[in-house]
């Protein structure tokens, strides 16, 4: 990791160094996976990418069961698979998804359901695991949406090419969670705007695989597709109404409400997290809770990260709620625009924290040419560190790090298709670097240990 500065509670920077888990090559690749622009994901692709999209992410798009399955299915054998990498924790990973409906809050996106609904998947340590399934990384529905939308618009893999429903992850759905060393603290992951939560499984499983109970949001209508209980299929809407924001010059309100919408989104989990705690299961349909849920929750160490959007949400909703103790903003711009200007930048850019904040970025992404991180970190009275992944882009802090170069071998498609999503970092050597900092980030703050490795440069 190059320019791991450090602050405790002052602007004391830590000098330059290089982690070994870190990829080693300089600079970054350009377009999708590294350089400058907005950090946003999907929210920003282009206007381009609407006519598209337009039909399989239009508002409340609902494939039936037939649809949902049959892409993965009927041409399975002739389909690449994908593996994603084993946690490198002491502890086997649990899972289960719960369906969280919000009565209380109107539907932000759409009129109908009047509601708001999501998604979310909490892992967890957990016992007795080898003796349940493994659950897969995308269920059959959201895997064929992705295919057909998300997988081509933002990662330029051809449709019907790979099966990303046999993609499996190493969490066992329902094994029990684990007491021995209950309550575990609880870490909240937001995906990038456009992204769903399943793209964060490798980094989710591995911080749970540690010590950690790790619930991953998925923001409904802003996500490229959630799936709910019954294969129902929800899309996103986010391409149509950026172009109409574009069309007015609304841009910067479009992406307040959309991180206003999260932020609400997080504290609508938290409040759930206290009815787990306590054994009452919050899902709608939802599958029945694991047993040793209740008590489980160490509510009082709760920390978010996310990617791009997600780190976006973690520090706005840091800011909002002092429920949550430390976040990690991964490579997420802090100001309301598609382009870093400085111009529209949120609160807790102009404010700061006051708790400890680990910014992680890429070539391009630092204090030094984005405004927003530059003021927050002069805002800011807690702890916080700066670390950048030589050769990385957004997309290699996602699953994709790994998948992609899958997906090229498998195809005969050229290097640059690699370096065009995730830059020129080592994927192996990426995925390390992640795990160690940000377990290292949260095993200092909410477990008062995770070694030394953010104590100096690396």
């Amino acid at each position: 990791a190059d320019g791991a500065d450090r602050a405790d509670g002052a602007d004391q920077a830590g000098g330059t160094g290089r982690a070994g888990g870190a990829g080693r090559a300089s600079g970054a690749g350009r377009g999708r996976g590294g350089g400058r622009g907005s950090r946003w994901s999907l929210a920003v692709a282009g206007v381009a990418l609407l006519g598209v999209s337009a039909v399989m992410m239009a508002s409340g798009v609902q494939p039936s069961r037939a649809q949902t399955t049959r892409p993965a299915a009927a041409t399975a054998r002739h389909l690449v698979s994908l593996r994603l990498p084993a946690p490198t924790g002491r502890y086997p990973v649990g899972t289960v998804d719960l369906h969280l409906v919000d009565e209380g809050r109107s539907n932000p996106w759409v009129s109908l359901p009047p509601y708001r609904e999501m998604m979310v998947s909490v892992f967890y340590p957990a016992r007795d695991a080898n003796r349940y399934p493994v659950a897969p990384q995308m269920l059959p529905g959201a895997a064929a949406h992705f295919d057909a939308t998300l997988a081509k618009l933002l990662y330029d893999v051809p449709p019907g090419k790979v099966n990303w429903a046999a993609t499996l992850s190493h969490a066992h759905a329902g094994a029990p969670v684990l007491r021995d060393g209950a309550p575990w603290p609880v870490v909240l992951y937001s995906p990038g705007a456009g992204d769903d939560r399943t793209l964060g499984t490798v980094l989710e499983e591995d911080l749970a695989s540690r010590g950690y109970i790790v619930v991953a949001i998925d923001h409904t209508y802003d996500a490229s597709e959630v799936e709910f209980p019954g294969r129902r299929v929800v899309g996103s809407v986010l391409l149509q109404r950026l172009q109409v924001a574009q069309e007015h010059g609304t841009v910067p309100q479009l992406l307040e409400k959309v991180v206003s919408v999260r932020v609400a989104d997080t504290k609508f989990v938290l409040g759930e997290l206290a009815a787990l705690d306590v054994g009452r299961d919050p899902g709608a349909g939802s599958p029945p809770l694991p047993a040793g849920l209740a008590r489980a929750l160490d509510l009082n160490r709760i920390g978010m990260f996310g990617v791009s959007g997600g780190g976006f949400t973690a520090a706005q909703t840091m800011y909002e709620d002092p429920a949550v103790k430390a976040g990690i903003d991964i490579d997420g711009t802090l100001e309301y625009t598609e382009n870093a200007t400085g111009q529209h930048l949120s609160t807790v850019a102009r404010r700061g924290l006051d708790r400890p904040f680990m910014l992680m970025g890429s070539p391009g992404t630092s204090r030094n040419d984005e405004p927003s991180w530059k003021s927050f970190w002069e805002h800011s009275s807690g702890w916080r560190v700066e670390v950048s992944l030589k050769g990385s882009g957004e997309n290699s802090y996602k699953d994709m790090v790994v998948m992609i170069p899958q997906i090229a071998r498998a195809l005969g498609l050229p290097h640059s298709f690699v370096t065009r999503d995730i830059g020129t970092v080592n994927p192996a050597q990426a995925v390390a670097a992640e795990d160690a900092y940000i377990s290292a980030f949260f095993g200092k703050f909410l477990k008062h240990g995770g070694g030394h490795l953010l104590d100096w440069p690396s």
